[in-house]
């Protein structure tokens, strides 16, 4: 009995630290902006095939990135507090295990993709994969400050990912979503890298606030905010959204430039911490918004 009991606990530890490797809040969010995506590429409900299936293969691919993402980056990741408690640091998982769970689990999600859905869904998660794990992973954000700015093309995919699960094309209202989120990137993981420079700088990573200082990167977050603002007020001057979505995107982005306004002038790390994680609401809250508003449309 005791033998059974351990060998349980062992595989459930396992497991664990294979889904650390997905970084499942990160994939949770990526994953609710895909089938927000789903929802407004359709004046109805999206299909159950392209709804379960895309959601399941988006999801896939998404972990497979960030496992591979782990892999590349388990040096860094091991100097860093944030980071060094992931699988590899630790040494509860390998390089050789990593890389072959990258692997299947990411060909799974393709397979998925490919068969269920359709092939330009699956073509486009997979550049998304590429743009991540190999541009930005391992070009970009070893290389130049604005490492975020250009790989957040790829974070911002998405909802451009569901609407074509469900449609097999892309629209000018998909490529909207995408901007939203591409300008909301560097606001968001700059609140973040302001109360982890000295991190970023024992890592060698040329983050904005380590190359270029804390006052222009803070500068630069309420810049974005009010860029950020002006980007959501696209979807209801093209008349993809009504009144709904609009109030919320007034209030939310309200908040949001204050947070930006307050780190600029009024900067301490415990409200970098807040505006890092009022980003995430935000981003969380709009899409909603936006969902809400599709059914809901006056």
């Amino acid at each position: 009995m005791q033998t059974t009991v351990t060998a349980v606990n062992s595989i459930s530890h396992i497991a664990k630290q294979y889904w650390t490797l997905t970084k499942p809040r990160v994939v949770a969010l990526i994953v609710f902006c895909a089938v927000i995506g789903m929802f407004l590429a359709t004046p109805g409900l999206p299909g159950a095939n392209a709804l379960v299936a895309g959601t399941l293969g988006i999801w896939l691919v998404a972990g497979a990135a960030a496992a591979f993402n782990c892999l590349v980056e388990q040096q860094i990741d091991a100097v860093m507090a944030r980071t060094r408690a992931r699988p590899l640091p630790r040494g509860e998982l390998n390089s050789v295990q990593t890389l072959v769970f990258s692997a299947l689990v990411g060909g799974l999600g393709v397979w998925i993709l490919y068969t269920f859905v359709n092939p330009l869904t699956m073509w486009l998660t997979v550049a998304t994969f590429i743009g991540y794990a190999v541009i930005y992973t391992l070009l970009l954000k070893p290389n130049t400050p604005q490492n975020i700015v250009i790989g957040g093309a790829s974070g911002a995919m998405p909802p451009v990912l569901g609407w074509t699960a469900v449609t097999n094309s892309v629209s000018a209202e998909a490529l909207v979503l995408f901007l939203i989120i591409f300008v909301w990137t560097p606001p968001h993981f700059w609140s973040l890298a302001l109360y982890r420079t000295q991190e970023y700088a024992k890592a060698g990573l040329p983050m904005l606030p380590v190359t270029h200082g804390p006052e222009f990167t803070r500068f630069h977050v309420f810049l974005y905010t009010i860029m950020l603002a002006a980007t959501t007020a696209i979807p209801y001057a093209m008349k993809m959204s009504g009144l709904i979505y609009l109030l919320s995107a007034v209030v939310l982005n309200a908040i949001f430039i204050a947070y930006g306004y307050r780190l600029w002038k009024n900067y301490s790390d415990a409200l970098a911490k807040r505006a890092f994680a009022f980003s995430i609401a935000y981003l969380s809250f709009l899409f909603a918004a936006l969902l809400v508003d599709h059914y809901f449309y006056f």
